[in-house]
């Protein structure tokens, strides 16, 4: 698309949510990053505990028994789905490696060494996961109106309005509960799973323990072989935290879980209970799915009521050298202020017009051998950005949920 063009659009802004959900329950919902789930209600094993009233002291010499209770355990159904056809054995429990990771899991987190060996005596290694982690071919340009077209297409759309049709209500009170407008939620659950349609088919722990121990042999893999530990760990965790067997969670072959694919790490962080049964369920509750992705974006910098992304265009101007490239890969973060930007040969009208004041970061679309567009990303685009590291796709979820905004209106 022409840049020109875009500069003539009007800047992407969403209303200011309303304030329709009682303060209590938006008092609830955990908002910090840590290993524990956030959750929107109260659920067992997460209630406030109130100390027990001391009791008088007996007289009786006689010592009261001591009271022991065995550490919860990893649920084995036996009816786990199958492990997907590409997938071997691996024997990944005599992997000296898995066997310090088990280690580790038992000093740390209260697993025992034959529960884990019985866990890892089953997974199966997946090659198409390792497969798919490979880097592309190098040299082809990057194209935002192919990614686009990928996105926010009829399907999507048409998808996009029945799921805001029947999910309304929980839509509307995520956005008064977390500030994140419900387009942005239909946004990102459409770009991820086609509104639960493509949730994936790999066996989260085959996926994750693959990648964890066999990531494939790239500059980052060690780094990356750590994040996968991590999540390996959250996994594990995950499962016994809610009394399910490992092997029954099936996500995507990085281990992407339920409607919003989020990773374990991040169910454990920043799911919610937003349907109020007393379990966060990403994979069958849409709902929880909905009020998890608002919660994860309110943490993550979202700002109620403020604008999104504003369209730009670029002076060039040989004397100046084009000063504007100094702009361009400075991180997924909103810290220019608009007066450095115009400086530099940045310019966006409708910015100008009334955000003065806010700060701006330089988006860089790429159109393969065509023009590159370029758009001003605030903190809120940013923290779209934080769901998915790409430019691409925090466009893609703003796009198609104006498109589907626009579907519903009509």
């Amino acid at each position: 698309m022409n840049p020109t063009t875009h500069a003539k659009s009007p800047a992407v802004t969403l209303p200011r949510p309303r304030l329709c959900v009682a303060i209590a329950i938006a008092m609830l919902s955990a908002a910090c990053a840590v290993s524990p789930p956030a959750v929107e209600q109260s659920s067992p094993g997460n209630r406030p505990v109130t100390p027990a009233p001391t009791p008088p002291v007996s007289t009786n010499s006689v010592a009261s028994p001591t009271v022991t209770t065995s550490p919860p355990r990893l649920v084995d159904s036996g009816i786990a789905p199958a492990a997907s056809d590409d997938s071997e054995f691996a024997n990944f429990g005599q992997w000296k490696a898995v066997s310090v990771f088990m280690d580790d899991m038992v000093a740390r987190n209260g697993f025992t060494r034959a529960e884990l060996e019985a866990v890892f005596n089953k997974t199966r290694l997946v090659n198409s996961a390792i497969q798919l982690m490979k880097p592309g071919p190098p040299g082809k340009p990057k194209n935002w109106a192919a990614y686009r077209a990928r996105f926010v297409e009829p399907i999507r759309i048409k998808a996009g309005v029945k799921f805001w049709n029947t999910y309304a209500d929980a839509l509307a009170r995520a956005e008064a509960q977390y500030g994140v407008p419900a387009e942005i939620i239909v946004g990102i659950i459409g770009v991820e799973t086609v509104y639960g349609r493509n949730t994936g088919n790999f066996r989260v722990m085959d996926a994750i323990t693959t990648l964890a121990f066999d990531y494939p042999n790239t500059p980052t893999r060690e780094a990356r072989m750590a994040f996968f530990r991590k999540e390996l760990e959250n996994t594990l965790l995950f499962a016994r935290e809610s009394n399910i067997d490992p092997f029954s969670l099936l996500g995507s072959y990085a281990g992407a879980i339920g409607w919003p694919q989020f990773m374990p790490s991040s169910i454990r962080q920043y799911g919610v209970d937003f349907d109020g049964d007393g379990k966060i369920d990403l994979r069958n509750s849409p709902i929880d799915a909905i009020g998890s992705v608002a919660h994860y974006l309110q943490i993550h910098g979202w700002k109620a009521g403020e604008p999104i992304v504003f369209p730009a265009t670029l002076e060039t101007d040989t004397s100046s050298e084009n000063r504007w490239q100094a702009f361009i890969g400075q991180g997924l973060e909103a810290k220019f202020s608009l007066d450095e930007l115009s400086a530099a040969g940045v310019v966006s009208k409708a910015a100008f017009d009334g955000y003065r004041q806010m700060k701006f970061g330089l988006v860089d679309l790429q159109n393969g051998t065509g023009p590159t567009e370029h758009w001003l990303g605030t903190d809120n685009f940013f923290a779209i950005t934080k769901y998915n590291r790409s430019f691409f796709y925090a466009m893609s979820v703003v796009d198609l949920g104006r498109e589907v905004r626009a579907a519903r209106s009509q």
